[in-house]
Parts: C-alpha cells; structure tokens; sequence
C-alpha cells in the first residue's frame, strides 16, 4: 500500500504543515467604515514574514489604524489621504474615478470594500489606463487589462522591494526557513519524479505520468491528482471560417 500524497497530509492540518500565522503582523487592507476624505499618518514600517514587501502602519485623525503595502519612497512620517476628492499622491488611497490615467496604482478592490485584492507583490504596479463606459480599465502588471468598478479604491505608487528577486538565497536552508515563513511547502517535488508508492503518477520509464492525467470521476481520496473534474483537454482548436 502507498504513502499518503502530499495534498492528504497538507489537508491533515499537522504541525509540519502549519502555516505560522501567529508571527504575521496583520491583513492588508484600505481602511474602513469611511466616507469622508481623511488624513492619515505613517508611524511605521513593519517587516511581515508573511508578505513579500514591508508594510506601513497609518494612524488616521478619526483614531483608526490601516496597514499598506509600503509604496517606494516612503517614509515614517510622511502624510497621506484617503477619500475621493484628496490630492494624488504617493501612498495615499482614492477611488479609480478619482486617479488621472497613467498613474501608478497597487492593492486594487475587487468590488468596493473587499480591501484590496490585486497587485499586492513587491516591487509591481498597475496603471490606470482609461475610463469607458462607467467602468475604469487598469493595466496589471501581467500587461493585461482589466475592468473595475469606478468606486473600487487603490494606492498611488509602486510597492517597494522589488529587489528582492535579484539577491539570491545562495542556500537551500534559507529557502526552506524563508518558504516555512510563509506557510508554503518546499521544496516542491514533480509527481512524475516520484517513486510509484508516493503518487499515482511515479515511477514508469521517463519523466511521464503513464496514465491519463484526469482523475476518474470516482476516484478515492490519494488518486484525485492532476486535472480534476476538467472542462476541456487537448490541444486548443482554431475557429474554421
């Protein structure tokens, strides 16, 4: 009988698979329950284990706290604004109807109030494309555009650290500590490199699954590997005229 597969026992919930939440410093998000513009005060800047670039700590007049990904260029004690009809400036958050086409935005809404779902990595930045039809077309990092809600809100500015690709960890060890950090397993083993008994696709002559890789529809828990429940297979086909 085979060992259980990784994704079994990373469902387990067992301590070699605990994401070490309790060392992050907080969620990242705009602030909340506001309406009004408001200023805002950079008190610090926080190192998260949990995310790839530092955070800022904004203490707001009304008494609330928000942390950001920190734009850069920032620094402790540097002012900035939230609402829709405040200046356009590093680390500040406005609504995407209120920011000129062109500018560089980061943590983008989904829908208004989540927070901040997109362009959240270091060191990347969308830009504000143009506006059509009631909606506001951003430019990801990707190179694609997307569309959003005009009331979506977003951060002027590129995330800092974007560096951090360029220095390398040189060591296994220090990608394992930096990997078990942020809950993430490493380092990653190609199913097909496995032994047989490790995952349904191991073993066999060659670097091949030598089976299908969808998972038959009433696979026990271990074989549901690879393309699960998938609508479509197979090369992509062309259009005939």
């Amino acid at each position: 009988m085979g060992k259980r597969i990784i994704q079994q026992r990373r469902g387990r919930g067992t301590h070699t698979y605990k994401s070490l939440g309790h060392r992050f410093k907080g969620m990242i998000s705009h602030k909340k329950d506001s309406d009004k513009d408001i200023k805002g005060k950079v008190v610090d800047l926080i190192n998260c284990p949990g995310h790839s670039a530092p955070l800022m700590q904004i203490d707001y007049e009304d008494g609330t706290t928000a942390l950001l990904s920190a734009p850069l260029g920032v620094k402790v004690g540097d002012e900035v604004e939230y609402g829709s009809g405040v200046n356009v400036k590093r680390a500040s958050a406005l609504p995407l109807k209120s920011i000129p086409e062109g500018t560089l935005i980061y943590n983008i809404e989904g829908i208004p109030g989540d927070g901040g779902r997109f362009v959240r990595v270091a060191g990347v930045a969308a830009k504000v494309v143009t506006k059509v039809g009631g909606k506001i077309v951003v430019e990801m990092p990707s190179k694609k555009k997307k569309s959003f809600n005009p009331e979506c809100k977003a951060v002027i500015g590129t995330i800092a650290g974007g560096g951090k690709k360029e220095k390398p960890f040189l060591k296994a060890g220090k990608k394992w500590h930096a990997m078990k950090a942020k809950g993430k397993l490493y380092p990653k083993t190609s199913a097909v490199a496995m032994n047989a008994v490790d995952h349904p696709f191991g073993s066999g002559r060659g670097r091949h699954a030598g089976k299908p890789t969808i998972a038959p529809r009433n696979a026990p828990p271990g074989r549901k590997v690879g393309m699960i429940r998938a609508r479509k297979t197979g090369r992509a086909k062309g259009r005939r005229k």
